[in-house]
């Protein structure tokens, strides 16, 4: 499964950016789908995930609220609508695909992730 993520970017603070990631080739609708960032000197954390079906869906406390992560079975593409964005924010951004199995689950940890993208780099400025 290979997962092209796009759509970073500079913003300003309280800007909005989405980013998506396309799995060409596969049934997309087989995996769970997730978002990560990487800050410098950080490690990789969590941020949102969606279930296969799009119906079970959870996000990180720093993001909950002004992030809102979706997906288009059709088009084989997730997606990660930032708004209000924060200085804190400015990370790489991967999406990975998780094999769950099972339509209504998403997981928060980034070792059930078997498939990654190359990462988007997200850089807010305040």
């Amino acid at each position: 499964v290979q997962l092209q993520a796009s759509g970073g970017g500079l913003v300003q603070a309280g800007g909005s950016l989405r980013l998506s990631c396309l799995a060409p080739g596969v049934t997309f609708a087989n995996y769970a789908m997730g978002w990560f960032r990487q800050a410098p000197g950080k490690e990789r954390e969590f941020v949102a995930a969606i279930s296969p079906d799009g119906g079970y869906i959870i996000y990180a406390l720093s993001v909950k609220g002004r992030f809102t992560i979706s997906r288009d079975n059709a088009k084989n593409t997730a997606y990660l609508q930032m708004s209000s964005l924060k200085p804190e924010d400015t990370a790489v951004y991967y999406c990975a695909a998780d094999p769950v199995g099972q339509p209504m689950i998403a997981r928060r940890g980034p070792a059930e992730y078997d498939y990654w993208g190359e990462g988007t780099q997200v850089t807010v400025s305040s």
